[in-house]
């Protein structure tokens, strides 16, 4: 049987990708009306106009030859499981079920299980207990290297349980504290400050870097592109490799963009007032890819 999944980098060619339509997570304006508030969301988002929006992010993946699995409406999610990025971590021997540290997000990874199980992907593990991770924690530096953000979604138990999950697989977790920011009320994750573009290239926003965390980067010869104060709001960070160097970024972020042009990016912005600005996620949190080559 050949392996259709695996995904231990965030840069190799996107060959498969777990998607969620707003349709299927937002559901309908009543489900909006109720949750959007209660979620952080900004505003309430206008569900045709997420879909017109979704439509983009499903037209450049197709137009880029990925596949797309798409996950049902299931009444134990909430708005937020239009970003499939979290509830899980997808390694070369089968996925992780995570936990998740926003508790309105605490049915997401056993619908994700469901869907998982149903399109024959092995499960390797899945956290227990009081541990906690998110996948925009959870960051492959390589595909032995995996980085993790200790913080209001992610504990030290749910890092401590990952590494044993990953023993096996030879994977080491390197974990380094999140800052406060905003408090528990906002979502900050490790990768709300960087985001990898290709093995040797990586956009950040250098204020929130934990210091030890930099300077790996730099040992490892990792270019870093900084994004402008202006455009850290505006998720200038959040940008996901379909392939070393080809790139899908936020509208509205003209500087980043630009900066990633110079740096030999080819780059993809979409637009995303519905499908990511109020809800506080981007191209990266939208989008789990289930096999990079």
């Amino acid at each position: 049987m050949v392996r259709k999944f695996g995904s231990q980098n965030m840069v190799g060619k996107l060959t498969k990708v777990i998607l969620k339509r707003p349709a299927q997570a937002f559901q309908s304006d009543e489900k909006i009306s109720r949750e959007w508030k209660m979620l952080g969301f900004t505003a309430p988002p206008d569900l045709e106009k997420a879909e017109q929006e979704f439509s983009w992010l499903e037209e450049i993946l197709r137009q880029e030859g990925v596949e797309i699995l798409y996950l049902p409406a299931d009444e134990r999610t909430t708005l937020d499981s239009i970003y499939t990025h979290d509830p899980v971590l997808i390694t070369e021997a089968g996925a992780i079920i995570l936990q998740m540290g926003k508790k309105e997000r605490a049915g997401e990874p056993d619908a994700f299980e469901d869907a998982l199980r149903s399109w024959d992907v092995p499960i390797l593990g899945r956290l227990a207990g009081k541990a906690t991770a998110e996948g925009g924690d959870l960051l492959w530096l390589d595909e032995k290297t995996l980085i993790a953000g200790r913080g209001f979604r992610t504990n030290q138990e749910g890092i401590d349980q990952l590494q044993e999950i990953l023993r096996p697989l030879e994977v080491k977790v390197l974990s380094y504290d999140l800052p406060y920011w905003n408090g528990p009320g906002e979502v900050l994750h490790l990768m709300s400050f960087i985001s990898l573009l290709d093995t040797d290239l990586a956009v950040v926003y250098k204020k929130l870097l934990p210091v030890a965390f930099y300077k790996l980067l730099l040992d490892r010869g990792i270019q870093l592109i900084d994004i402008p104060e202006e455009e850290f709001a505006t998720q200038g960070c959040n940008v996901m490799a379909i392939s070393p160097r080809r790139v899908i970024i936020l509208k509205g972020n003209p500087i980043t963009a630009d900066r990633l042009r110079q740096a030999g990016c080819f780059v993809y912005e979409l637009p995303g007032e519905e499908i990511a600005f109020k809800g506080c996620g981007g191209p990266t949190c939208l989008t789990r890819p289930l096999w990079r080559e």
